[in-house]
């Protein structure tokens, strides 16, 4: 097992991984990356637990979706600032404040 290094909004991040797999494991950091970034970005969550699970929720959401998916068609995610991705967004977002409440259990 091979450990590499990785950086996630700033964070470094020893990671563990499979010989041959490493373009695999940083593809998926940049992802991940890319995603609480963009959230982060957004302005309306500081918190970084917060932006880990909006982030872990959306890309299940994508992963799902490609799940459900016929093998002919791929689904694309709404550009940033779209209407329906600001939506989804919004709707993240009050799902994570009802479930984690007020704060207190962060």
């Amino acid at each position: 097992m091979k450990q590499l290094e990785v950086q996630i909004m700033g964070q470094s991040y020893l990671l563990g991984c499979p010989e041959g797999g490493e373009a695999r494991l940083r593809a998926a950091v940049e992802r991940v990356d890319a995603t609480m970034q963009r959230i982060r970005d957004a302005g309306k969550v500081r918190a970084r637990d917060r932006i880990a699970v909006l982030a872990a929720l959306n890309l299940a959401f994508d992963v799902a979706d490609r799940a459900q998916a016929p093998p002919s068609i791929t689904p694309a995610a709404a550009p940033p600032g779209d209407d329906e991705d600001g939506a989804r967004w919004t709707q993240l977002l009050r799902r994570l404040d009802d479930a984690l409440g007020d704060g207190r259990l962060l």
